[in-house]
């Protein structure tokens, strides 16, 4: 889906008008929030949004899959897949698999570390510890109860922010906040913006520590776009972050299109982005998670070029302790209830 424009405006006649809605969404969701999860036997860490759109959770799931790998650990991030069709539970193959069997998230995390598909949560855990995880990174699932989490590590983008603070569908937010901050053990923010000051200031009071973060570019990527004129397309959470992305990095962008988030991109549409690429003599470029989308397909140009990206934290020791920290804590908790 296209998310509103007003949600990301001032409180508007919109918003207000559907807030019973809302009330009542943000009332079933805060309900299911506070069920107590499945202990999954490992630990589980769980990466979310309190808002739906994209914010910058793959990245951050990837960063920690790097970190948990330091810390001797054998991580492996547990995704519901959505867009996939398959159900699960199932171990990403990017050789067998395409974004339309198990999700675009997924698939292009899978080049990176393990990813376990499960619609139904707990089967994905059982799944998880047959492939030897020692820790379970969910891919989302912040408010879903069906797991403990030992951990949950909210992303925010700090340029955009929760928007009108208002809960679906008069606003992003996936339930109250006041109920989702009580379940935050930390917050990434990811940009040098201040939309979010105020959650960090909240979360603050309650001794939940905030971290920085931005994203960095590839050099790889960056080698290709440099010193070209480029049309880049997205269709994620957030286009705009990315086209943003673009500029920051110090490539020409000529041209842009944005589509909704997941977008599958129809034939006649990647012609017609080849087409006027042609044209202008302009380089297509795309975010990873796009094209994972469209490997595999007949009919794609092949000059797009992915633009990578990591992200990249502001105080990585702070991050390494309270990871450290949180796999103490469920280790020891589970060891002192057997």
């Amino acid at each position: 889906m296209r998310e509103p424009a007003f949600w990301y405006r001032p409180r508007s006649p919109q918003s207000y008008v559907l807030s019973p809605l809302g009330a009542l969404y943000g009332a079933i969701t805060a309900r299911r929030m506070a069920r107590q999860g499945f202990d999954a036997g490992i630990p589980v860490i769980c990466v979310g949004n309190y808002h739906v759109g994209g914010a910058g959770k793959t990245p951050t799931v990837l960063a920690l899959t790097k970190l948990l790998r330091e810390l001797g650990e054998t991580p492996l991030v547990l995704s519901r897949g959505y867009g996939g069709s398959l159900k699960g539970p199932v171990m990403v193959d990017r050789m067998r698999h395409t974004a339309s069997d198990v999700g675009d998230e997924p698939l292009m995390m899978a080049r990176e570390v393990p990813v376990a598909v499960a619609r139904d949560r707990l089967d994905g855990v059982a799944l998880a510890k047959s492939q030897g995880a020692t820790v379970i990174l969910m891919d989302d699932g912040f408010q879903n109860p069906s797991l403990r989490k030992d951990a949950s590590l909210i992303v925010i983008d700090s340029e955009r922010g929760l928007g009108n603070g208002m809960v679906f569908p008069a606003g992003p937010l996936r339930a109250p906040l006041q109920a989702q901050l009580a379940r935050t053990d930390a917050l990434v923010l990811i940009g040098d913006g201040r939309a979010a000051n105020d959650v960090a200031a909240e979360l603050a009071k309650r001794d939940k520590p905030e971290l920085r973060a931005r994203l960095k570019a590839d050099a790889a990527s960056l080698a290709q776009l440099l010193g070209k004129r480029v049309f880049a397309f997205a269709g994620i959470g957030d286009p705009e972050r990315f086209f943003r992305s673009l500029h920051a990095s110090g490539v020409d962008v000529a041209r842009m299109r944005s589509f909704a988030d997941h977008h599958m991109f129809s034939d006649d549409e990647l012609a017609a982005l080849a087409v006027e690429a042609q044209r202008e003599q302009l380089t297509l470029v795309t975010t990873e998670k796009d094209l994972a989308r469209l490997r595999g397909r007949a009919g794609v140009p092949d000059n797009i070029v992915p633009f990578a990206v990591q992200l990249e934290f502001d105080d990585p020791a702070k991050l390494r302790q309270l990871i450290s920290d949180h796999l103490y804590k469920a280790r020891e908790r589970r060891f002192s209830t057997r």
